[in-house]
């Protein structure tokens, strides 16, 4: 409907993108996943993956019996090979390092440096491939709780490319939950609230101050919660119910491209333009869903995964393409920002994934090289000043979406000096 009126600003970016072949001097496609401990093969599913010290089946997941293994990877973009290092540190919950020391929670090494490298082969845009598996014989930790593993650059922890968290747990309680449309700010309207039981092993003298939940949403990390105080104990039972921290916007369900073709249009994109040595996905012009109904499609919940057609390895062959969204909006708004929410960004707020205002074609829109592959997004706005994306007035919000909630369950006794993550459970509504 919109196609016309709105081609021209995509195509001004294809030329505008088209020419300048930079190589974009940062990584890209950051990615955890769980890996079979004989094939070395990445797992389908779980993602967001969490290790578990004793080695057993992560989550439950059928099947799984070597979940305690992950590949870090990710594409530096240019083919000259650079020196990464690797470390990892202990922290609390919230993922602010602790004052442990490394042998506390390591054994091993304190670096590494990340030798398993490929450049990418038959590629428009030149990239470098780097991945390592982690725990490995060289760093093993030996505590459970969160950890940040930060990858930098010569040698040096000041050129810091990425910290990635890491959830260690040992499964020393049970963890129930429920996902409600019932909230204490309203009944089966926009918000969703969780009701959580945590059944412990009994051991604590003081079991309603030493434990503690942290929930996520979405593997997002600006609204996560925590929740120190349960509502109710009983006996060995603790129980969070009618809490006010536990009260989510339900948003709405994330929408999708699908660019694993460089040769035809996938799901959610009008068109592939291949213009001066570079592929460009212009996807379907999106419009605000603030004020529309729910309408249930299946999603991943902000999750992606690298494919690419016709290649043996996608991980080396897929190209990145520049990908360009466009959200129609009468007018800008003036009080915050719009930025393209999912795991394809981190999850986080910057000025890779803000998007910019056209007041003559009356959009917002964003372009960025992607790797080919299927991915979720949503559109987030950050109000000024804060720090928690709100969805009611891009994408809406309902009770009735099917959103992703992990709960950590922490526990940390009086006098101990590090939180020990117990218990971790996910649910959907």
């Amino acid at each position: 409907m919109h196609k016309n009126r709105y081609i021209v600003i995509l195509l001004f970016c294809v030329l505008w993108c088209a020419g300048t072949r930079k190589a974009f001097g940062e990584i890209r496609t950051l990615r955890v996943q769980y890996v079979d401990a004989e094939t070395l093969e990445p797992y389908k599913m779980p993602e967001r993956p969490i290790l578990f010290i004793d080695g057993t089946s992560p989550l439950g997941a059928e099947g799984d019996t070597e979940g305690h293994l992950l590949e870090i990877s990710f594409d530096e973009m240019s083919q000259d090979f650079k020196q990464y290092t690797y470390t990892v540190r202990h922290c609390d919950a919230m993922g602010k390092p602790d004052n442990l020391a490394s042998v506390e929670y390591l054994h091993g090494f304190t670096t590494r440096d990340i030798t398993d490298y490929m450049p990418s082969l038959n590629t428009q845009q030149s990239y470098t491939h780097y991945r390592f598996l982690f725990p490995n014989e060289d760093m093993q930790l030996t505590i459970s709780g969160r950890y940040e593993l930060s990858i930098y650059q010569d040698g040096d922890p000041e050129q810091t490319i990425a910290r990635i968290p890491l959830f260690v747990c040992e499964k020393r309680v049970r963890v129930e939950g429920k996902v409600l449309s019932s909230t204490d700010k309203e009944i089966s309207g926009r918000y969703q609230q969780l009701e959580i039981e945590v059944v412990t092993d009994g051991g604590s003298t003081n079991i309603r101050e030493d434990y503690f939940i942290v929930v996520q949403q979405n593997g997002r990390t600006d609204n996560m919660v925590v929740a120190p105080t349960p509502s109710f104990v009983d006996g060995k039972a603790l129980r969070w119910q009618h809490a006010a921290p536990l009260i989510f916007e339900g948003g709405d369900e994330y929408r999708h491209f699908d660019a694993y073709s460089a040769y035809y249009a996938g799901t959610g994109i009008d068109r592939i333009v291949y213009e001066m040595g570079d592929y460009h996905a212009l996807l379907n012009t999106d419009e605000l869903r603030a004020n529309k109904p729910y309408s249930h499609e299946f999603d991943v919940n902000g999750q992606y995964r690298v494919n690419a057609e016709r290649v043996q390895d996608p991980e080396t062959e897929a190209e990145y393409m520049w990908v360009h969204w466009v959200l129609l909006a009468d007018k800008p708004f003036f009080d915050g920002a719009v930025y393209v929410g999912g795991d394809l960004f981190g999850n986080k707020f910057t000025l890779r994934n803000r998007m910019d205002y056209d007041a003559e074609h009356k959009c917002y829109y964003l372009t960025t090289p992607v790797k080919q592959g299927a991915y979720d997004y949503q559109y987030w706005f950050l109000p000024k000043g804060a720090t928690i994306a709100t969805l009611l007035r891009t994408e809406g919000s309902h009770w009735e979406t099917r959103n992703e909630y992990t709960i950590y369950v922490y526990y940390r006794p009086f006098g101990a000096r590090y939180e020990q993550l117990v218990g971790i459970r996910r649910l959907t509504p």
